[in-house]
């Protein structure tokens, strides 16, 4: 099947809209019913957003791919399967997106629309966790496509699940969600000054997962195995 620039386009808003709608509007509905426990509200916040994420790629990838992530379009822009165009294309749409995506959720809860975060996510501990995420997130996407094209959906809904438990950062692990929760004062919010780093590390976690991938996912040949053999 063959889609339009305008439509893989659409379709990286839309999802990415989606998504931001699903994490912050899940974390504001979380912290409503928890009565303060913040585990049983990041529970709400995981699995809603593993679940939702699991949906919008199986029925955006087709079309897009179903990045809704400016660190997964860098890393498939690496391996020369978008033109540079097109992938900055993309990055723009997912941060409108995302933005949108806050922006609905607040309407939903029929909060003050505009908001600036206050909640401060920050040190090289955090930074770390973000790393991991995005290599981690990277590297599942890209070993589903190599091994088990059919399965890329569940993996990534369940790596995203895993890494909002593991990960000292809550597995942020996207720089177009980073952004957009700059501007939402919620249980899934983050300060503006501290975005930057996550974004940061998120990126350069992308870039090194890709050239991992492409070493540790490319089999030797037969004369190879014999070369190292022998």
């Amino acid at each position: 099947m063959q889609f339009s620039v305008t439509q893989k386009l659409c379709a990286e808003a839309l999802g990415t809209a989606l998504l931001l709608s699903i994490v912050v509007g899940s974390g504001i509905m979380g912290a409503s019913l928890s009565d303060g426990n913040d585990a049983i509200a990041l529970l709400g916040n995981t699995i809603s957003t593993g679940a939702g994420l699991v949906i919008l790629i199986m029925i955006l990838g087709p079309v897009s791919g179903a990045h809704f992530n400016p660190a997964v379009t860098l890393a498939f822009l690496l391996r020369r399967e978008l033109s540079p165009v097109l992938a900055l294309g993309y990055c723009v749409v997912q941060i409108i997106g995302g933005i949108a995506g806050v922006l609905l959720s607040h309407a939903m809860f029929d909060l003050d629309i505009l908001q600036q975060s206050l909640k401060a996510r920050h040190g090289i501990d955090q930074m770390l966790g973000e790393a991991v995420a995005a290599f981690g997130l990277v590297l599942t996407i890209l070993g589903a496509l190599r091994f088990r094209p059919e399965s890329v959906a569940l993996a990534v809904g369940l790596f995203i699940t895993a890494g909002y438990w593991f990960t000292s950062s809550t597995s942020f692990a996207n720089p177009a969600v980073t952004i957009a929760r700059t501007l939402t004062d919620t249980f899934s919010g983050i300060r503006l000054v501290d975005a930057p780093g996550f974004i940061f590390a998120q990126l350069v976690a992308a870039a090194i997962a890709t050239a991992v991938a492409a070493w540790m996912f490319t089999p030797v040949t037969d004369s190879g195995d014999r070369a190292i053999a022998g």
